[in-house]
């Protein structure tokens, strides 16, 4: 009765895409990707570091080119206060494990290694940014590069700190997008294009957080999300006996989800109040 009254829901408001359902041949096909910078080795880069910085969004900027979606780990870390520098990859693998709005999957960690030797003309400078892939859920690897400045590149001879941290940042970030393009190609060869084809366009992530529902609610919801227009994917996080929160993704713009959920609980006979505030949707019973 239940798929009856789905499927009538879905035709009245016409909310099913055959075209929005995204394939399952590949387990991390929509991937969510965190750039995280390694800095535990003392003769590293420092994440504090204005180098670290134009290398970060190098890197950054490169795979989003490519069309994988990258997230900023200080938007989504707000809740852990990060800040600090010198963290060991034991502690970078546990906090990208512990965001759940949106679940990682994949870790891009990096490393930037500089020296200079100030010679009487000019300043050999030595550059050096490595990168690594990481299923963050299991702890495979997926393939590493490393990159190296050639010897053409100095800074001015006598080149104190700023004149250093300009003309490492400078060469750094050439690096990091060259490491990160690599790591792309990598990335596409072993789960496929990351949600970046042509037809994949430029979904949205919502959190979804229902409460006061019971645990048969929260089912009979679900199945109606994923018929939706523009439904993409979604993730269960956190579900107790009353209250339950989603990863939603989709193709459908703020506004259309909205009325699709309002409709929805038109459609089930329940009432709801639904609030937004961001990417985040508070459904709670009334």
């Amino acid at each position: 009765m239940m798929k009856k009254l789905i499927m009538a829901f879905g035709s009245a408001l016409m909310l099913i895409s055959c075209a929005g359902v995204p394939g399952t041949s590949q387990a991390l096909e929509n991937a969510n990707i965190l750039i995280l910078g390694e800095d535990a080795d003392t003769d590293t880069v420092p994440r504090n570091s204005r180098v670290f910085k134009r290398t970060l969004d190098a890197m950054a900027d490169e795979l989003n080119n490519q069309g994988f979606r990258i997230f900023d780990e200080t938007a989504v870390t707000m809740d852990m206060a990060q800040g600090r520098s010198r963290r060991a990859d034991h502690e970078l693998i546990d906090i990208a494990k512990s965001i759940s709005r949106p679940p990682i999957d994949i870790g891009v960690l990096f490393q930037i290694y500089g020296s200079a030797k100030d010679k009487s003309y000019k300043t050999n400078l030595k550059i050096r940014v490595s990168g690594r892939l990481l299923n963050i859920r299991t702890g495979q690897r997926y393939g590493n590069f490393e990159y190296e400045s050639p010897r053409e590149w100095y800074a001015p001879r006598n080149c104190q700190r700023d004149c250093l941290l300009e003309a490492v940042g400078k060469y750094s970030k050439i690096l990091g997008a060259e490491v990160a393009s690599v790591l792309g190609e990598k990335l596409r060869e072993t789960v496929g294009d990351g949600g970046a084809g042509e037809n994949a366009g430029q979904p949205d992530s919502y959190s979804l957080i229902f409460s006061g529902f019971s645990p048969n609610q929260i089912l009979d919801i679900e199945e109606y999300l994923v018929v939706f227009t523009g439904y993409k994917e979604h993730r269960p996080g956190y579900t107790g006996n009353r209250r339950a929160e989603f990863w939603y993704t989709t193709h459908s713009k703020h506004s259309r989800l909205l009325r699709n959920i309002r409709k929805m609980f038109s459609h089930l006979g329940m009432k709801a109040h639904v609030s937004a505030s961001g990417n985040e949707i508070k459904i709670s019973r009334i």
